[in-house]
């Protein structure tokens, strides 16, 4: 397949390696060093038992108009940034392109294609101006859910750290021919691409860590383990993800997993910084909207009373304020 990867960061650059190297037509879109690097050296994937890979073999350019028609785009940016991609993404959608969402959080398109409750309804924490879903259709969009974890090691470098779950699914939860196609695509890649009937369950499994764990690391600079062992900030996780699920549930949603079980995972991973708390040490842009923000907005939807998610929501909209207004990082250092 003709394979463009938007956004060759940890979760983008890994999988346009893995599918390049697999037999793949594979673009990769980017800016900056990163893509002078890929031109000049590859694109270099570390696997976090030290082994390496290069994909020599793959075109890096800088927008979608120098990419071309593509069978299949993986979308591999911050939910943040995607609407001013959007427009340009038209240069790479023939009649038959499908998108493969890579995104934390809420999709735009979680209540399109959708036989539930509030069908059609334009998530306007991920898609303010409904600018994504007028120039990605719906009918385009298979949707993932990501598990691996990375980092970008330095330009052109990209690390694997954890994980080789990509579960993807059709919007109406039918097992489509293009569908197997792209699990298998990716299962040739040397990933895990379970086909499910039920992506959007899948959505909330994950988001329903990301929505508690992340803002709270993000406020109190605490590591996973460090949450769950506090009792305080554990049964405040437990209580932003018992109201998630009430939210969720009453939108026809399925938890395989039990909420206790939920959060002793997350307690096993350790001494793990969370990607929302990277980002505020960093000083980068925070996935407010996508990982709470939606959460916030789909309790008033429901009619859901959410006051403890309401309230970290709240903290971490004037942390961010107070980053961007100082154009500051926050990191807890010891003396």
């Amino acid at each position: 397949m003709r394979i463009a990867v938007i956004g060759a960061g940890a979760i983008g650059g890994m999988l346009a390696v893995r599918l390049a190297l697999s037999g793949h037509a594979a673009t990769v879109v980017d800016q900056g060093a990163h893509l002078e690097a890929i031109r000049k050296n590859g694109l270099k994937l570390v696997h976090h038992d030290g082994k390496e890979e290069l994909a020599r073999d793959l075109s890096a350019v800088a927008s979608c108009a120098d990419a071309g028609l593509q069978d299949l785009v993986l979308l591999a940016l911050k939910a943040y940034t995607i609407a001013a991609v959007a427009p340009q993404m038209r240069a790479l959608l023939n009649d038959e392109t499908m998108v493969l969402t890579l995104q934390n959080g809420l999709p735009w398109w979680y209540f399109q294609n959708f036989s539930g409750p509030h069908a059609g309804y334009r998530l306007k924490s991920a898609d303010p101006s409904g600018v994504i879903e007028q120039n990605i259709e719906s009918h385009r969009i298979i949707g993932c859910v990501v598990y691996p974890a990375g980092e970008i090691l330095a330009p052109g470098v990209v690390k694997r750290l954890e994980g080789d779950r990509f579960p993807v699914g059709e919007l109406d939860g039918t097992e489509s021919v293009r569908v197997k196609g792209v699990s298998e695509a990716l299962i040739g890649a040397g990933f895990k691409a379970p086909i499910l009937n039920d992506i959007r369950s899948e959505v909330w499994l994950k988001l329903w860590g990301n929505m508690s764990f992340n803002p709270i690391s993000a406020l109190t600079h605490a590591t996973l383990s460090d949450i769950c062992q506090e009792p305080a900030t554990r049964e405040l996780a437990a209580d932003m993800m018992r109201e998630a699920q009430t939210i969720a549930e009453k939108l026809g949603v399925t938890f395989r997993v039990p909420l206790e079980k939920r959060i002793e995972g997350a307690e096993r991973v350790g001494q793990h910084k969370t990607s929302t708390l990277q980002d505020v040490e960093a000083g980068r842009a925070v996935e407010v909207d996508a990982l709470i923000g939606s959460v916030i907005e789909l309790s008033e939807l429901t009619c859901t009373p959410a006051p403890a998610s309401r309230a970290v929501h709240a903290l971490l909209k004037v942390l961010v304020a107070t980053m961007h207004a100082q154009s500051a990082r926050v990191v807890l250092q010891g003396v």
